[in-house]
């Protein structure tokens, strides 16, 4: 699995190649800014893309930036976007054109070395890897009187999971419950928000990351 690199500082960036490699990935390029990030995505197509959100010349949202730019060139591009702080703005951006295959992961969560390849992963395959703390600010700005204020606090609980980008069987060991007890959740979740049920996971987690994110009314 072919992956591109971009972080400005040096130390995380050579940390993120070994890591990478050690796991099994190939590790085309590594940059440390906007244009040549731009310049990799194109020249190589890779798999997958960790980009770090503030990249030089501009240190602002300069990475976030060029992913987005290389997804409208190129749709359903597998973009792990890394950031020091929960930005719920960069969340929205990157979730705006449904297309899947993302993550928006903090900094922190490359320590558990697991979780973070298995995020990888995930996006490269298609699907998401939403940090913990992003989606459960997006939870808390909707408001009370929309669908989501209709959820128990057992179904929020199961709905974050699955915007992490978790199968059922992996939520039901994170509350150490049955599988069959978090399809009965789901089902009621999708329900209440006016989702279909669907045997697809990423299809799933991608309509509810959607709804979450739809400005309010």
């Amino acid at each position: 699995m072919r992956v591109v690199i971009a972080e400005d500082l040096a130390l995380l960036r050579d940390g993120l190649v070994r890591l990478l490699s050690a796991s099994g990935f190939e590790v085309v390029e590594a940059v440390d800014n906007g244009p040549m990030l731009l310049g990799a995505l194109t020249r190589h197509r890779p798999d997958v893309a960790v980009i770090d959100v503030r990249l030089p010349p501009t240190l602002t949202d300069e990475g976030l930036r060029v992913a987005l730019e290389a997804r409208r060139q190129r749709p359903g591009l597998p973009v792990l976007i890394l950031s020091q702080y929960v930005e719920q703005l960069y969340a929205r951006e990157l979730l705006s054109d449904q297309a899947g295959a993302v993550g928006y992961l903090l900094k922190d969560r490359i320590g558990d070395v697991d979780q973070f390849v298995d995020a990888v992963r995930r996006v490269a395959a298609g699907g998401t890897a939403m940090d913990s703390e992003v989606i459960g600010q997006l939870l808390t700005r909707r408001r009370s009187d929309e669908p989501l204020g209709r959820l128990t606090p057992r179904e929020r609980e199961v709905l974050a999971l699955m915007a992490e980008g978790l199968s059922n069987a992996a939520i039901a060991a994170r509350l150490l419950v049955t599988d069959k007890a978090i399809a009965k959740h789901i089902n009621n979740i999708l329900t209440k928000l006016g989702l279909p049920p669907s045997d697809d996971h990423n299809r799933r987690v991608m309509a509810v990351l959607a709804y979450l994110e739809a400005e309010p009314g």
